[in-house]
């Protein structure tokens, strides 16, 4: 089972999850590129890329198949790899993300100011200092103790910039239908707290009604950092994609 962070953390992200699933099924939790202890080139930080490296890390440990949890950014490159390697994928828990085919309903278009905040974090030299100022003030709302807010703002380097940076200019291509929500085959789960401040309830409804292969649980007392906020329910819904 293959354990995928998001943005602004890293492996670390799992600490409550993996002792209660680890006893069931093999886990991996790799540090994307430029997170946590990961090497940070300069370069290489379009989402299709960071899939390539899950990938290369796979075929490396000699991992065929696999099941994926994803959250945030991991959770969108879950995505990529249940619509683009299905046959590799067994089942997928998505967690606040959207996936990256087109909203259907407009109403979610009035939902963009929300997103205002990804060009500044793109802007070079200024972007990290935000996303550090950004991070710890997210994490902290969430409830998350000041030991583990370090752990992860204090391991935010550089990656903030190229990674919002390279996903301005991948918009264009999903706002054309790149991916589509009926390449969608993995039995996928989306578990989203209600009360993200940046990721809307309608946007997740509106991605899930156009695929009968996900499965929309809502979480009303939780946010973003649902993993951290709720980690005997993600373990729950991890155990139960175990054949």
């Amino acid at each position: 089972m293959l354990l995928l962070h998001g943005w602004p953390q890293h492996w670390y992200l799992w600490r409550d999850v993996i002792p209660l699933v680890a006893p069931h099924v093999r886990l991996i939790a790799p540090d994307f590129r430029g997170f946590g202890w990961s090497d940070a080139p300069r370069d290489g930080y379009r989402k299709d890329q960071l899939k390539r490296d899950i990938l290369t890390l796979l075929d490396e440990l000699e991992v065929d198949e696999f099941s994926i949890a994803g959250h945030d950014w991991g959770g969108y490159v879950g995505f990529l790899l249940a619509l683009e390697h299905p046959q590799r994928v067994r089942s997928f828990l998505a967690l606040n993300v959207i996936p990256p085919w087109p909203a259907r309903d407009r109403k979610t278009a009035l939902d963009a100011w929300r997103l205002a905040y990804m060009p500044l974090l793109a802007i070079p030299g200024l972007g990290r200092r935000i996303g550090r100022a950004v991070a710890r003030r997210g994490l902290s709302d969430s409830g998350l103790d000041p030991s583990a807010v370090d752990a992860f703002a204090g391991r935010l380097g550089r990656v903030t910039e190229p990674l919002y940076r390279s996903f301005l200019g991948e918009l264009p291509g999903i706002f054309r239908g790149r991916y589509s929500a009926e390449h969608l085959r993995t039995p996928t789960r989306l578990v989203f707290g209600v009360r993200d401040p940046v990721l809307t309830t309608r946007a997740a409804k509106d991605a899930a009604a156009q695929t009968d292969s996900i499965e929309l649980e809502l979480v009303a007392d939780a946010g973003h950092f649902v993993v951290d906020e709720k980690p005997e329910l993600v373990a729950d819904r991890l155990l139960a994609m175990l054949p």
